[in-house]
């Protein structure tokens, strides 16, 4: 399942505030950037957490599966397969 836009929604309500979901690529590099720092990646992780119910705690954690917002729905694909598995 892909969640594209509810990632996108997010991340937009939080680092880029009166910017349209719509401009914001899902392959942009929200850390190159600067859009998402080292506390706002802190913010993902839990928001992530809470939304999809994740226990992001027992995945191993690279920067680079929080670069885009394809790259966390990738994290979220693959972190909802490693608990059903």
């Amino acid at each position: 399942m892909n969640n594209i836009a509810t990632i996108t929604d997010f991340v937009v309500e939080e680092f880029l505030p009166g910017s349209d979901p719509a401009e914001l690529p899902a392959d942009y590099d929200l850390l190159a950037t600067g859009v998402v720092d080292s506390l706002g990646l802190l913010k993902v992780i839990a928001w992530l957490e809470d939304r999809f119910e994740l226990s992001v705690d027992d995945l191993e954690l690279e920067p680079d599966s929080f670069r885009t917002v394809a790259a966390i729905d990738a994290f979220v694909a693959r972190a909802r397969s490693a608990e059903v598995g």
